[in-house]
């Protein structure tokens, strides 16, 4: 991971963007914004999966009228995502909202763009320049050839030099592409020309896995590179799935504090005594709702298993018809198999309510030579060397004399 990058700092309401604050998550309401109780729905949904900003479309007039009454009453800041008429933009102001977002390639009148800002100034409210790789202007696709890295930066610059020419300065940018390529070089180059913050997205992903994928590409290779300070998974999906792939990412890269599960599993193999892709299903549709903030391994091999996950703060490995129930890699409990599930949950909970100290104090005396018999009984049955590694050495060597 590089260090992260260098910005300015904006405000979305409560929520800091860029400087030194943390890397925040967005998504965008798939509902009509004049239908209030359907969109504040989506809002609620979005925060509680981990959205730290919400984007509604204001499309219309009835739809600015939909924000006045859902920005009150929203759990996050509420942007406005304009395009085509910059009243709309003005109407969203009015209306209460912390931010817009104004697409270059769809509001082109110098004059529109820079009374939407002056607007935005008078107001305190940043706005994102978002361009994309599919509304880029004519003229500058022209001069670039296309929607190059370098066509997107120039559509970002010339718009901030509007924004510049009525001294508004409370912008953050991003320069989305579908093609991953194209999208990190924009982004890489977009760095290198500015110092504002970031909004890091690859658009039109498309639905999972392939989308999840393009996005994660995109996004995380920015990320560790130390670029981006805010972002969005744009998925053809319920939006939902967008805030947990937002936040799921920025705890793997350790960009956030874990505030839910993280469960790892080993991909099983020839030794799982167990169906591991089986057990993991369950053990996540178990603990993911009770929004534990711990590490949790499911391992299908007792010889290997605790040692593997060592890292994690709770893990079960499974071996001779038992579980064997590891905190920290020390095993505290030896469960039937049957029972394996049923015991992660309860550990789980201590250790969120009672602390890693208390419950590996807590460790069943006898759990520990339980599982080193079973572990002992394993190896005896299947060979130290499963693999006939130095049977298989000793043949190369025979081959290569």
């Amino acid at each position: 991971m590089q260090p992260r990058r260098v910005t300015r700092q904006v405000k979305v309401g409560k929520v800091a963007v860029g400087g030194d604050a943390p890397v925040s998550v967005q998504s965008m309401t798939i509902t009509k914004t004049a239908d209030v109780d359907a969109t504040l729905a989506q809002i609620y949904a979005l925060a509680g999966a981990g959205a730290d900003i919400v984007r509604c479309t204001c499309n219309e007039e009835a739809a600015a009228e939909g924000l006045a009454q859902i920005v009150p009453r929203s759990p996050v800041p509420i942007i406005a995502d304009i395009h085509f008429q910059y009243r709309l933009a003005l109407a969203a102001m009015e209306a209460g909202v912390q931010g817009l977002r104004l697409n270059p390639g769809n509001i082109r009148k110098p004059d529109q763009i820079k009374a939407v800002a002056r607007e935005a100034k008078d107001r305190g409210l940043p706005i994102r320049i978002g361009v994309n790789a599919g509304s880029l202007d004519p003229d500058i696709a022209e001069r670039h050839g296309g929607a190059t890295p370098e066509a997107l930066v120039a559509s970002a610059v010339r718009e901030l030099d509007y924004f510049r020419e009525v001294d508004f300065e409370d912008v953050k940018i991003s320069v989305k592409a579908s093609n991953v390529p194209v999208m990190i070089d924009a982004y890489r180059l977009l760095a290198d020309t500015v110092d504002h913050p970031l909004h890091l997205g690859v658009t039109e992903a498309g639905p999972p896995p392939a989308g999840l994928v393009k996005s994660t590409a995109g996004i995380g290779t920015l990320l560790a590179e130390g670029i981006g300070d805010t972002i969005r998974y744009s998925l053809t999906a319920d939006p939902v799935e967008e805030a947990r792939a937002g936040r799921t990412l920025l705890e793997a890269l350790g960009l956030r504090e874990r505030r839910g599960l993280d469960l790892i599993a080993c991909p099983s193999c020839g030794r799982a005594e167990i169906d591991v892709i089986g057990v993991a299903k369950q053990a996540q549709q178990a603990l993911e709702d009770r929004r534990l903030p711990i590490q949790v391994a499911v391992m299908g091999c007792v010889v290997n298993g605790p040692g593997e996950a060592r890292g994690a703060d709770l893990g079960i490995a499974a071996g001779r018809g038992k579980g064997h129930l590891f905190v920290r890699g020390t095993v505290v409990r030896v469960v039937p198999e049957a029972e394996m599930v049923d015991a992660l949950v309860e550990e789980a909970e201590r250790i969120v309510e009672e602390g890693i100290e208390a419950r590996l104090a807590a460790a069943d005396a006898a759990a520990e030579a339980i599982a080193a018999a079973d572990r002992d009984e394993l190896v005896e049955l299947r060979g130290v060397d499963v693999n006939h590694t130095q049977d298989r050495i000793e043949r190369i060597r025979d081959l290569t004399d």
